[in-house]
């Protein structure tokens, strides 16, 4: 016999909960409390379990029979119905918890681990502070590409294309982490590429002619600001590295045995360590500088303490004082000047000057067997560098290099 929705309704509660039997298994209990629940007894591997199907009338007297029935074709299909909305509900917890802003700060914090360079996590961190308030709640599992595209349409719609460009990568790399974590099954922010406005590339400002080389240099040379500024000016355009490299340089990785700064690879915006020759030129600066902050950590330490090194705009802001405009030439640029003007020389193999701009070459297997990073051969480049660059300074009219010194 079955149950009808008149018995279910006029059931009344006892002192002790009770049953009223449909058909197949399922029934439905009654409790003292008023409470009626659906239920079905059913065996798996010969144990004796019960499935529990929802509140009536929230779940009616049809929806019951349906549940009921599909649980029964799963249990003459060889599935435990109830093992299996066990792992539903858990799947569905975890999937709640792992949202795009937990997973995205667990990402950030492995970054953090590694010792990624301080200005890409400050990066990181400004580009997520965009996205969080849009998608942050949302469990990255149920996240859309429409969702994310509005983030990047967001970043867009202010004519910054290149940080929407960055958001797509670092959106990118989250859902990665998250699909190498088990929590995401692909990345959505891959299929965005072409939705987005290519930035147009801009170059870092450098003076690349000679003679305006020359002007620059004579003018670094009457730099009158403070004296740690005024070095780091002068050795700028000898060391060519990057800004970054240069103010965060430490006494520690100078040897000035062997001549050379050695900067260990979390300086390295490729993360690889990278050597750089000293001159004869550069050599008598930090004797200078030495004699300045010798004593302590940093080659050029902060104005307001010495536990921090220089601000990253000191060398473009001298270069700004002594009348250089950022569209004329940059602390950056010095990395142009340097490689524009070695490779017109025809004296050094263009690889000598790639391992010495610590540009790395995306060829794994040429990047391996490069005769021992050429570092012979930039040592006589350096100090070549640091001659050439004096007779600029003098004004001196350069015809023809010196290939006295070629590697052939």
């Amino acid at each position: 016999m079955t149950l009808t929705h008149i018995q279910i309704s006029n059931a009344k509660p006892g002192e002790k909960a009770y049953k009223l039997a449909d058909a197949d298994a399922l029934y439905l209990v009654v409790r003292p409390t008023g409470a009626k629940v659906w239920r079905m007894n059913y065996r798996h591997l010969d144990r004796q379990k019960t499935l529990y199907f929802g509140s009536w009338p929230e779940v009616g007297l049809s929806d019951a029979r349906e549940l009921r029935d599909a649980a029964r074709k799963k249990i003459v299909a060889g599935v435990d119905p109830a093992a299996e909305k066990k792992v539903a509900r858990l799947t569905q917890k975890i999937a709640e918890d792992n949202t795009f802003k937990a997973i995205a700060a667990e990402w950030k914090a492995k970054n953090e681990r590694e010792e990624r360079a301080p200005a890409t996590l400050r990066k990181i961190s400004w580009l997520l502070d965009i996205a969080n308030p849009m998608i942050g709640s949302r469990p990255i599992s149920k996240l859309t590409p429409q969702e994310i595209l509005a983030v990047l349409r967001k970043v867009e719609a202010t004519g910054r294309y290149e940080s929407a460009r960055r958001m797509r990568s670092v959106i990118s790399r989250v859902f990665r982490y998250a699909i190498a974590t088990a929590r995401a099954d692909r990345d959505l922010a891959a299929d965005l590429r072409g939705a987005l406005t290519t930035p147009k590339v801009k170059h870092h400002a450098a003076i690349t002619n000679r003679k305006e080389t020359g002007a620059l240099l004579r003018a670094i040379d009457g730099y009158t600001g403070h004296e740690l500024t005024a070095i780091a000016l002068r050795l700028t355009p000898h060391l060519f590295v990057r800004p970054g490299e240069l103010r965060q340089a430490e006494w520690a990785e100078i040897d000035s045995e062997e001549n050379v700064w050695s900067i260990p690879a979390e300086k390295m915006k490729m993360r690889r360590p990278h050597c750089v020759p000293l001159s004869r030129q550069v050599r008598t600066l930090l004797q200078e500088l030495h004699a300045l902050t010798g004593d302590g950590r940093y080659l050029f330490p902060s104005l307001r303490t010495p536990r921090r090194c220089m601000s990253e705009n000191t060398v473009s802001a001298a270069l700004r004082r002594l009348g250089y405009s950022r569209d004329e030439m940059t602390a950056h640029g010095f990395r142009s000047t340097a490689a524009t003007l070695l490779n017109q020389m025809g004296m050094w193999h263009p690889d000598a000057i790639e391992r010495q701009m610590a540009h790395l070459d995306a060829n794994a297997t040429r990047r391996i067997y490069t005769r021992g990073e050429y570092w012979e051969e930039r040592v006589r480049m350096m100090q070549h560098w640091s001659d050439y660059l004096d007779k600029l300074r003098e004004g001196a009219q350069i015809l023809r290099p010196d290939f006295g010194n070629a590697t052939g």
